[in-house]
């Protein structure tokens, strides 16, 4: 008897469901046939017949409550917020708390025709690896130099072994013991 019961019980929800429906979808209609006749209306009209005054001539205080009805057209409705929004200071200043509020596309400072050194795939490999060719030829000694350059590099190692020679002694670390790896387990199951 449950079931029947169950049955019945949603059998009865999906009938006052099609029923909220076609009474929903009925008001849509309606709704939209209004509209449609009201967008044919020119503004002057549909404010008198709605006894609304006008979006742009509305001052500080102004009730706009009455352009917020389903029967108004979007466009004086907007009219009216947008009205609305530059008379009151609150509502045209954004505090700051607003995440999403900047336009962060780089479409307003991108430059025509630009051209880098990315590569896909490679990134800035051959960019990078051409700055280091240039850094080796800056670096290489001239042939005039060369003769010079023993001495130099004799006094260079001389400081070096100097100041490894002040530099304290450091115990080297002793090898740390290393866990265990981890091992899988293993599950048989007879059957």
């Amino acid at each position: 008897m449950t079931e029947a019961r169950d049955f019945w019980s949603r059998r009865k929800a999906a009938v006052l469901a099609e029923a909220d429906e076609e009474r929903e979808a009925i008001e849509a209609k309606a709704v939209a046939d209004q509209q449609a006749e009201l967008e044919a209306k020119p503004d002057h009209e549909i404010l008198a017949e709605f006894n609304l005054p006008d979006p742009d001539q509305l001052k500080p205080g102004d009730d706009v409550s009455g352009f917020m009805e389903q029967a108004i057209p979007d466009r004086l409705r907007r009219r009216a917020l947008r009205r609305l929004w530059r008379l009151n200071p609150v509502l045209a200043n954004v505090d700051g708390l607003v995440d999403y509020g900047e336009d962060y596309t780089d479409a307003a400072c991108v430059i025509e025709n630009i051209q880098t050194a990315y590569q896909v795939g490679k990134g800035m490999l051959a960019h990078i690896e051409a700055l280091a060719a240039d850094e080796t030829e800056d670096e290489a000694l001239p042939a005039e130099d060369l003769e010079e350059a023993p001495e130099a590099l004799d006094d260079e190692i001389e400081d070096a072994a100097e100041v490894v020679a002040l530099a304290p002694e450091t115990e080297e670390p002793e090898e740390m013991e290393m866990p265990p790896a981890p091992r899988r387990m293993k599950f048989e199951f007879e059957g």
